[in-house]
């Protein structure tokens, strides 16, 4: 099957042209002064060199290499596929000369949408690219498994060919702890849609193996993605680990006690609202959750007591900091100080994220250069839209540009009928003759009685509605000549922008993957420019 498939075509469009990226995402592409001190270096090839001339390193190299093969070799669980490959990767990580790459994500089943990929796949891109641009440094691709996390409604189902599969279980805690015992009818379901054809029989063993050979959802996940990118050699990170979280216990201990976090990010936010950034996460006082098997309860100060809601649990300030220094592993970063745990653990350059994670780190920047923590390069990930090749050459009979493709449905209709009909649907001349006469009222008006110009504006302005709605209903009747083709615009529509939403943002990539197999991983990774930062169209 493989031997019918042609490259895909990519085409690169702004931003700022799809309508769906934020102002704030904007303009810190386009680099304006007022976001400049809300981050560190740009995301370009001078400000990695920058970065690397300044870059200190608080990372445990050693300590991070050995959890990270453990993790790897974990007993009991399947060998992992391409394991030399990401070993490789693992032990370049001692050296001096090493740096990660990361993006991050939740543990999303089946890794949900496809943004999930080209998160990844944009991590390693740039390492090939800062390999080429660096030949003296290596670059390793990491991905940072959210399996602390504790919000199971966001990741318990995937959208998979118009049908939705979700794990519904009653579960708490951390969700990379989660036993996935009860997640087999939901592996048959997906398994289901994959079908027979194309390489759904290799999709089908690799998730079979991850979600029906391993007993938690963080082995199940570090399987699935290993066996989609580790012959690329990206490393996959749980930061659940007792050693890792020892050597971040000292800013753990002292942000809990001192609620530095607070202070400094409530500072940022009011600063960036005042800019008119929506801003997208608030700290709370405490930035740390209380973490066991089964719980995840955020942790509170009460008086002279820090307490664990909704639990027994309280400590005095010298027993919290006894707790801290003995079980490090049950304090769990919140969103605003996750952050910073992957920076001091990892020799990281640059983080990859949405849009959306992309402005939270502009918040936290103030608080990385108080505990003296190196703010990495903020890269927004590529974003795709993959077009099947049946719709490609509807999208071509029908004449339409990929930038026209992110337009609402009625504004493409509009512009389509104006342009292939053999009318003249615009009332511009004509408005602009009537301007002429209205000006020539005007002036008899005024020389009659200056009051009456309001008067005759007014009924200029009412007659300016009036023309435009017989241009709306020319169009309208113009359009009924050309159902059959517009149907064909909707039909293009629904299909490439499910819900009227990205298509990255709800699909999954397994129907994908049984067409293309690996070499849709391979398209993307061709495809993608990291640092061109272009929205691109890739058509079968």
């Amino acid at each position: 099957m493989l031997l019918l498939l042609k490259a895909m075509d990519a085409t690169c469009i702004d931003y700022q042209e799809t309508g769906y990226f934020s102002k704030t995402v904007i303009d810190y592409l386009d680099d304006i002064p007022e976001l400049k001190s809300f981050y560190s270096y740009r995301p370009d090839l001078k400000g990695f060199s920058e970065l690397l001339e300044n870059k200190q390193v608080t990372a445990n190299r050693e300590l991070l290499a050995q959890v990270l093969t453990e993790q790897y070799t974990k007993s009991g669980n399947p060998e992992l596929p391409f394991l030399s490959t990401v070993q490789a990767n693992i032990d370049l990580l001692k050296q001096d000369n090493a740096y990660t790459i990361t993006t991050g994500h939740q543990l999303n089943v089946f890794t949900g949408p496809l943004y999930f990929l080209y998160k990844i796949v944009t991590a390693i891109k740039l390492c090939r690219q800062l390999e080429e641009a660096y030949p003296d440094k290596k670059f390793v691709p990491v991905y940072w498994m959210a399996s602390e996390d504790h919000d199971f409604a966001e990741i318990n189902y995937t959208n998979i060919g118009h049908k939705k599969i979700q794990w519904n279980e009653q579960v708490s805690g951390a969700t990379g702890r989660l036993n996935i015992k009860t997640f087999r009818e939901c592996l048959n379901q997906y398994k289901g849609v994959l079908g027979l054809e194309g390489h759904a029989a290799d999709l089908a063993a690799i998730v079979e193996t991850a979600y029906g050979q391993h007993q938690t959802l963080a082995d199940a996940m570090r399987y699935l993605v290993n066996a989609l990118f580790g012959q690329y050699g990206l490393v996959i990170i749980d930061a659940d680990d007792a050693r890792l979280k020892k050597e971040f216990a000292g800013i753990i201990k002292q942000d809990i006690i001192e609620q530095n976090s607070f202070k400094l990010i409530t500072q940022s936010n009011t600063l960036l609202q005042t800019l008119g950034v929506h801003t997208q996460v608030n700290p709370r006082e405490i930035n740390f959750f209380y973490l066991q098997n089964n719980l995840r309860e955020r942790l509170v100060q009460e008086g002279e007591q820090y307490h664990v809601l909704n639990t027994e649990i309280r400590f005095s300030k010298e027993e919290l900091e006894q707790e801290i220094d003995a079980h490090p592993e049950r304090f769990s970063p919140n969103v605003v100080m996750r952050p910073m745990y992957q920076e001091y653990i990892l020799p990281n350059l640059a983080y990859i994220g949405g849009g959306a994670e992309v402005v939270y780190w502009l918040q936290l920047k103030a608080n990385f250069d108080y505990y003296g923590v190196t703010f990495p390069i903020l890269i927004l990930r590529n974003s795709g839209l993959v077009i099947r090749k049946e719709t490609t050459a509807k999208v071509q009979k029908m004449e339409l540009t990929a930038a026209q493709l992110f337009k609402d449905t009625d504004t493409i209709k509009n512009e389509w009928v104006k342009t292939h009909t053999q009318h003249d649907l615009s009332l511009k001349e004509e408005w602009r003759e009537l301007q002429c006469i209205f000006e020539k009222l005007k002036l008899r008006a005024h020389k009659i009685d200056p009051t009456l110009s309001p008067s005759t504006s007014a009924v200029q302005a009412r007659l300016k509605k009036a023309i435009d709605n017989l241009e709306t209903k020319l169009v309208k009747a113009e359009k009924r000549n050309y159902d059959t083709r517009l149907q064909q615009i909707e039909a293009i529509k629904q299909e490439i922008f499910p819900k009227n939403s990205l298509q990255e943002r709800s699909e999954n990539f397994g129907l994908l993957y049984v067409k293309w197999g690996q070499l849709f991983i391979d398209e993307l990774i061709r495809n993608f420019e990291p640092l061109d930062f272009k929205f691109t169209v890739l058509s079968e």
